[in-house]
């Protein structure tokens, strides 16, 4: 097939992109640059910028596609410029929302695709919520061809799973020192972390299936873990044993509501998955990948690359503070 990803060397599609080049694929980059990770041998890279819709369409020039992938979609405005760059260009356009998006606490479980949308205290989640409506009234008017999937916290070696986003590095630099670490709630809360090429597995194989046109799918691993198993994990593969002072949720956001708002909305609640649907398409798809094994991917990266991530001062001066109160 001729696939085109938006992006295609973040950390969820860096593993996408690879491995449909693997497949055989013809791989297709649409990006603007600047990535710290570089594209992937064999693909062909379209300078542009898909938020200037000019830019994108010189980008593009005649080019159609089997399967569009949209890793940088975030609001309804982008939506809007998708559906007129890929409207009879792509036989699938495939939106990348966030199970962020499910309602939570979840009232049945596992969840599901059927699992309600709702997330009162996190924008982020309101805006892909809003996308998704969008393309199915496209979907259901014009015919437009999506998919709609929705990864949960999927990482690769560069992300360390903790809040707020780019401070993973700084909660590791306190396990080393051997300073104690913020976690949410009591730390029991159940979560699902997803290896990029595990979820790169369940992705690629939707990718022009004609049944999934119309679709929604989430992908994720069958792992379930405690937020104490994470951070202890994570300490473990730095040869450590980390010291975990549990700070309720509430607290945390009232302190730093951007980090709050990932808790309330998501991280604070526990979630297991179910992948039936998406194992009927895809009925190869194994998430094999367990986080222990991910920790010393991640470890080892910043043991070689310390510069990769800034150090936060302001969540490590927090950190200090919360625990002064909660200790």
């Amino acid at each position: 097939m001729r696939i085109l990803f938006i992006g295609g060397t973040g950390i969820i599609s860096s593993a996408c992109s690879k491995l449909a080049l693997e497949l055989g694929h013809e791989v297709y980059l649409l990006c603007r640059g600047g990535s710290p990770r570089t594209a992937p041998e064999g693909a062909r890279v379209l300078t542009g910028d898909v938020r200037d819709r000019a830019s994108a369409e010189h980008a593009l020039a005649d080019l159609k596609f089997d399967a569009v992938a949209d890793f940088i979609a975030f609001e309804p405005a982008h939506i809007e410029t998708a559906l007129g760059l890929f409207q009879g260009r792509a036989r699938q356009y495939v939106f990348i929302s966030s199970a962020s998006a499910y309602k939570k606490p979840v009232d049945h479980w596992p969840i599901t695709e059927a699992t309600p949308l709702h997330n009162p205290h996190w924008q982020y989640s309101r805006n892909k919520i809003a996308c998704e409506e969008r393309l199915l009234h496209a979907y259901r008017q014009q015919g437009f061809p999506m998919t709609v999937v929705r990864p949960s916290h999927t990482y690769d070696r560069t992300l360390l799973p903790f809040d707020p986003y780019q401070a993973g590095y700084t909660v590791l630099k306190r396990m080393l020192a051997n300073k104690p670490v913020v976690v949410h709630g009591d730390g029991t809360s159940l979560w699902v972390l997803t290896h990029h090429r595990d979820f790169a597995k369940g992705f690629v194989g939707l990718l022009g299936h004609p049944k999934a046109i119309g679709e929604t799918f989430h992908i994720t691993s069958d792992e379930v873990l405690t937020w104490n198993q994470i951070f202890t994990l994570v300490g473990n593969a730095a040869g450590v044993s980390p010291t975990l002072v549990h700070v309720p949720s509430d607290v945390i956001a009232k302190r730093h509501p951007e980090w709050g708002a990932g808790l309330l909305g998501d991280k604070a609640h526990s979630v297991i998955f179910d992948n039936t649907k998406l194992k009927r398409l895809v009925p190869g798809f194994v998430a094999d990948i367990p986080f222990a094994r991910g920790a010393e991917e991640i470890v080892d990266f910043y043991a070689k690359n310390p510069g990769f991530e800034p150090l936060r001062p302001d969540v490590d001066e927090l950190m200090d503070r919360l625990i002064q109160d909660f200790g």
